[in-house]
């Protein structure tokens, strides 16, 4: 796998492409992303990626100022493509001049991407088999060359010398994906060798090759595996089981098909890694790509009546519907198949408008970053039920949090409402629209406006707007219709009618009384 770092100001965008592009297909993988370049200029140094995408116009330090330090700096090596919605020659000229791979242009075509990407992806891969010797063939280097697409029929057998598999003729990649929870420690590619070596069917001698944190590849020797496909399928569960018990973690594991040579690898860590697109809708900790692949997939994000109803429900407090929403999520997750990127997306969205709410309510910003980093903790390799476990408690801190925020507004007495009701009552205002306004049911806002000011809110409002009526009548020569208007009243008859009934007089007797006077 090669290393990427996504580099924009904008999340939407690194989100955007997160999604848009089948990243491990390509045989690349997000390691990290950045708002800016000094911020990826840091995460650089740590992360040693392979490929740097990032926008030109940012923030501190600019996409073109990034590449310029990256190429003076003598420890970093990376390849860069710059995204950009300035079509501009000269920022293309001088990019050129920096060695930049490409200049793709906002907003992303995805079949451009992915051509680039896989263009790029071969020609790492060729320059990485080129630089191995004899000397430094680690078995990483190797199954990273297997996994390729270029492999030669004539690399088959020295390769297979070096992982040891000599007279091997058939092999199967498998992915196991490590489900650790929140607090627990990330496994590491020694740890996962040693359960490996611990097996007593020769794990020692299992090429392994570590995709991401937490995920691990391995080619597995189908000659020594009986029984056909039924075989296979119980080998892979009791690996499985072996693996769960000796790391003590959950884990699933996902299989390609087998492939007779080593020049075809590549075409079973595909499958591998496709049947894992699969995994929150399987009821399996084994996943063969021959048992999903004619079942399709949703790869959408889920309605956003869905998302609405959610948010409606964190907002009134309602724990008990939110939650049966939040679990209907989940079956429909299950059910209609979604893919991880899918039901990403879809909690994402829901995310997004919950702590929307957050900040319309002026919520402490540092509470909104940690309730946003709590639904955005890495979670790509839990499973289903962790993953919901994980969801419903940052729906219910974010509940939580947003009926704290209900009762300190409350507490703040009935006067703001007051203030926006004097201030506001010549527009189409309600009791319902103030409510909805400072986040207040509209039953109780009415008892406490009258319990405050000893009038019904509808009588108060009405008398701002008969006085305010009566003004105008005196001091200008609108017409009833304007001064209807000006007043917050939709309809002119209507203001005649409530004048009348207010005042015991129409407003065009009171007009007509005032000129008398004079």
């Amino acid at each position: 796998m090669f290393k990427v770092l996504l580099v924009d100001d904008e999340v939407y965008v690194r989100k955007g492409l997160l999604e848009l592009i089948q990243w491990e297909s390509l045989k690349f993988s997000i390691v990290g992303e950045a708002n800016n370049g000094a911020e990826a200029l840091d995460m650089m140094e740590q992360l040693e990626p392979d490929l740097v995408i990032t926008d030109i116009r940012m923030p501190i330090l600019d996409g073109l100022d990034l590449i310029r330090s990256v190429n003076e700096h003598a420890g970093l090596d990376s390849i860069f493509i710059i995204i950009s919605g300035f079509h501009d020659f000269k920022y293309a000229q001088q990019a050129l001049r920096y060695g930049v791979h490409d200049y793709i242009l906002k907003p992303i075509d995805e079949e451009e991407m992915t051509a680039t990407l896989r263009k790029l992806s071969y020609a790492m891969g060729r320059k990485r088999i080129a630089t191995l010797t004899n000397d430094d063939l680690t078995t990483s280097a190797i199954m990273e060359a297997l996994v390729q697409e270029n492999l030669q029929a004539e690399d088959a057998e020295p390769y297979a010398a070096a992982l040891g598999l000599e007279g091997e003729s058939g092999f199967l990649y498998a992915v196991t994906e490590i489900h650790a929870g929140q607090q627990d420690k990330q496994t590491t590619v020694k740890q996962f060798q040693e359960a490996l070596h611990s097996l007593e069917e020769g794990g020692a001698g299992i090429p392994v090759l570590e995709q991401q944190p937490g995920t691990f590849g391995m080619l597995l020797c189908t000659g020594r595996i009986t029984g056909g496909h039924g075989g296979l399928a119980l080998h892979l569960e009791r690996l499985r089981a072996v693996l769960s018990e000796r790391l003590n973690t959950g884990l699933s594991l996902y299989a390609g098909d087998p492939v007779d040579s080593l020049v075809h690898v590549h075409r079973s860590y595909s499958e591998a890694n496709e049947a894992a697109r699969h995994k929150y809708a399987e009821n399996t900790g084994v996943i063969m790509y021959s048992c999903v692949t004619d079942k399709p997939l949703y790869v959408f994000d889920m309605s956003p009546v869905l998302a609405s109803k959610l948010i409606m429900q964190i907002e009134e407090g309602n724990k008990k519907d939110y939650q049966q929403t939040v679990n209907s999520m989940f079956r429909l997750f299950h059910e209609q198949r979604f893919t991880p990127q899918a039901v990403t997306g879809s909690l994402s969205r829901c995310m997004t408008g919950i702590l929307g709410v957050i900040k319309e309510m002026d919520g402490n910003e540092e509470e909104i970053l940690r309730l946003k980093d709590l639904a955005e903790r890495g979670h790509g390799q839990w499973s289903l039920q962790m993953l919901q476990e994980h969801f419903m408690q940052a729906v219910q801190e974010a509940a939580e949090y947003i009926a704290r925020l209900r009762k300190a507004q409350c507490l703040g007495g009935i006067k703001p409402v007051k203030r926006y009701i004097d201030t506001h009552y010549r527009e189409n205002i309600s009791l319902k629209s103030i409510a909805a306004e400072f986040y207040m049911n509209a039953v109780y806002l009415g008892r406490l406006f009258r319990k405050t000011y000893g009038v019904y809110f509808n009588d108060y409002l009405l008398e701002l707007r008969i006085q305010e009526a009566k003004k105008l009548l005196r001091q200008s020569d609108l017409r009833m219709y304007e001064i209807a208007g000006r007043v917050g009243f939709q309809n002119a008859d209507y203001f005649v009618t409530q004048f009348e009934k207010l005042e015991q007089i129409s407003p065009s007797e009171y007009r007509n009384m005032l000129i008398h006077k004079e």
